[in-house]
């Protein structure tokens, strides 16, 4: 049987989603919680690896298993047996021809800063912290040349192994809430580091040191090295990942926190 599911987690205490041998990641615990439902072990296949300390509301997983379970039984043990800072939010029988990678059509990140003079503390390593005033005016002038099918090469990191770099950024929208700044992304998908190299260069654009079109300069160089400093990972969340309808999967944001609501409205896309 192949199942699919969403998992929730907070990035903190992980070193990112994939399994490594020699530090803690999300990918391990899952797994981990999965095995121990199913009694034998269990591999997952996510829609897309996150990187150390970054947050997801809606990653997606499918994975396989000979034992029987009921839906509700694989949502509530892998919970109970889970670490703190991870959930499967659903669980849900996928067909055959379902992959969580590969099926996904579209991919959706928000990123949040923090704009004021005193560092976050109860926000700590849930945002980016910014104590210059941004000017959301020039961040949002910046993105509209950002939206569309481009090549990245200036956005990603130069170890990144995407065969290619091209990528369909299919809105971009930038709003302010009071001290803080969010912004929100939607791709076809993305490279590595493409979300925080773009934040970047938006909170530097932001900030008065470079003016609008500094975004459109940086993608026309097809070079990382004059893009500037990666953002924190520290604001990003995965928060939504898109799949064709004929597979049926849930697709609600499943959140009450204000600053990842379904309340922005885009200004580039």
């Amino acid at each position: 049987m192949k199942i699919a599911a969403g998992v929730e987690y907070c990035g903190l205490n992980f070193f990112g989603w994939q399994r490594q041998s020699h530090a803690p990641s999300v990918q391990q615990h899952v797994e981990e919680a999965l095995s121990k439902v199913a009694d034998h072990p269990i591999r997952v296949h996510c829609a897309g690896r996150t990187d150390t300390g970054v947050h997801a509301l809606q990653q997606v997983i499918h994975f396989e298993s000979t034992a029987q379970r009921q839906m509700h039984s694989w949502l509530n043990g892998s919970n109970v047996n889970m670490t703190a800072g991870v959930s499967l939010t659903w669980v849900q029988q996928a067909g055959d021809d379902f992959h969580a990678r590969f099926s996904a059509t579209g991919r959706t990140y928000r990123y949040i800063i923090l704009n004021r003079t005193a560092r976050p503390a109860l926000g700590h390593g849930l945002v980016t912290w910014e104590k210059r005033p941004l000017d959301i005016d020039l961040m949002t002038a910046a993105a509209v040349d950002l939206v569309g099918k481009h090549d990245f090469t200036s956005y990603r990191t130069q170890s990144c192994q995407a065969k290619s770099p091209v990528r369909e950024i299919r809105r971009l929208g930038i709003f302010r809430k009071g001290e803080y700044i969010i912004f929100e992304i939607a791709a076809d998908a993305f490279l590595h580091h493409m979300v925080r190299n773009i934040a970047g260069v938006l909170m530097t654009i932001g900030r008065g040191d470079q003016a609008p079109g500094w975004a459109k300069q940086v993608l026309q160089a097809r070079d990382r090295k004059v893009a500037g400093m990666t953002a924190s990972a520290h604001g990003l969340y995965l928060i939504d990942v898109e799949y064709p309808a004929r597979f049926n999967l849930p697709n609600k944001r499943l959140t009450q926190w204000p600053l990842l609501a379904d309340d922005l409205t885009f200004v580039a896309e």
